[in-house]
């Protein structure tokens, strides 16, 4: 049956409509990629070129990183055959660069000891020649930096027996240094090394008195320090002569406070004491640390020395009054840190209660029979008390508008003047 002309036409007017219908689609999909690619294809270029860069960097920071640890491995290698073959000059040109290797982390520190580089490096210290002698002292100081296990080995090897006996004729940086490595050694002190060498106390004492700059001061200061915590060592440096240094230093403000901490560990023991009571710069060096209002840890540690001091000792309490402790103390009440305002209202009870107070073991200076003055003589034990009495309220009375205008404040002034009122009653506030 053959198709009419009218059938045809619609057919293909149906094949024509689809037709265009796909070539439009397929434009407009077209047209979207191309408003849409430039876009994308430069976000994935850039995303590919980031990643790139990221890769080469990673791969050069490697291949850095490697071919660094092999040059540091040779330089470490041939500068410890140089120190351990190699003639004078070599070993302190060796030195010099373990110096700069050891100041990067422990683990090389360590890593360089394990090299059996240390017994050179303190032969070394014991050298005549002035440059060979530091080089080997830097590089100690360096290696024993944050290792115990550093510092354990070097005074194995021997540093104590190496220590000169003398700085005399030693310059000023090569003294720092080996203050520095004493400072270093001493943290040992409460392990099982001993440091109480013939050579560390008296060159400690010999650097303390001779040194010059506080950074070297400072350093011996500490090291004083750390071994006065260890109650062994209290005789061996009292023997050493260096309580008198330790005195005098401690009049200056800016290395007062480990002299004053160093010489409260020595009043611990029974030989510390006896050298500290018996020094002529006793009591009124301590009085004087007390009117240093702007240092407060220096007037707590002063204080607390004097509480040492007086208790159970008379004649201290009678040096004390005779220096006019007293209106000092009373200035640290009013001005003072809390603990020093403390152990001064203590120190102030004390004497006020001389009289009649029975002293317990932590409760002040008195013996359980006899006061202040002669412990044989009762008259003079009155006569002695009533001059007291006098010294105090003389004192306070002469000192009172002093006080009560650095006290600057009315509240204060009203506590000072209680204090005063009440001289002659049975105890001072505490």
């Amino acid at each position: 049956m053959s198709k009419t002309p009218s059938s045809s036409i619609w057919v293909l007017s149906k094949i024509k409509l689809q037709f265009f219908t796909r070539i439009r689609r397929f434009l407009q999909s077209k047209a979207t990629r191309k408003r849409c690619d430039p876009s994308d294809e430069f976000d994935m270029a850039k995303s590919r070129a980031e990643h790139n860069n990221k890769v080469e960097n990673l791969e050069a920071v490697q291949v850095m990183h490697k071919h660094k640890e092999e040059e540091s491995e040779i330089l470490l290698q041939k500068t410890v055959k140089m120190l351990h073959f190699g003639s004078c000059e070599e070993k302190e040109v060796a030195a010099k660069e373990i110096e700069k290797l050891a100041k990067e982390d422990v683990m090389v520190r360590k890593l360089i000891t394990e090299l059996g580089v240390v017994p050179v490096l303190v032969s070394m210290v014991a050298s005549p020649a002035a440059g060979r002698r530091r080089a080997g002292l830097m590089a100690l100081i360096h290696l024993a930096d944050g290792t115990y296990t550093n510092k354990a080995l070097i005074v194995e090897a021997g540093i104590l027996s190496k220590l000169p006996k003398t700085i005399d004729h030693v310059d000023d940086s090569t003294i720092c240094a080996f203050a520095e490595l004493l400072l270093s050694l001493s943290s040992l002190a409460n392990t099982q090394f001993p440091l109480a060498s013939l050579h560390f106390f008296p060159l400690l004492r010999n650097i303390l008195e001779t040194g010059s700059s506080f950074d070297t001061k400072k350093s011996c200061l500490g090291a004083l320090y750390n071994l006065s915590t260890v109650l062994e060592n209290a005789g061996p440096l009292v023997s050493s002569g260096v309580v008198p240094i330790l005195l005098e230093v401690s009049l200056v403000k800016e290395i007062s406070e480990k002299a004053l901490a160093t010489l409260g560990n020595l009043l611990v023991s029974l030989m510390g004491k006896k050298a500290i009571e018996s020094n002529s710069m006793v009591p009124e060096s301590f009085i004087e640390i007390l009117s240093w209002e702007d240092k407060p840890k220096c007037q707590e540690l002063s204080v607390y020395i004097l509480m040492i001091l007086a208790h159970q000792s008379s004649l201290q309490r009678e040096k004390m009054v005779q220096a006019r402790i007293v209106p000092v103390l009373l200035e640290v009440v009013l001005l003072g840190s809390p603990l020093a305002q403390k152990r001064a209202m203590k120190l102030l009870q004390w004497f006020k209660d001389e009289r009649q107070t029975k002293m317990g073991p932590h409760s002040g200076p008195q013996t359980p029979r006899f006061a202040m003055g002669s412990p044989l003589n009762q008259t003079d034990a009155k006569e002695g008390k009533k001059l007291m009495k006098s010294l105090v309220k003389q004192s306070l009375h002469r000192n009172v508008e002093i006080i009560t205008q650095r006290a600057n404040a009315a509240g204060e002034s009203s506590k000072l003047k209680s204090l005063v009122i009440s001289t002659s009653s049975k105890s001072l506030p505490y």
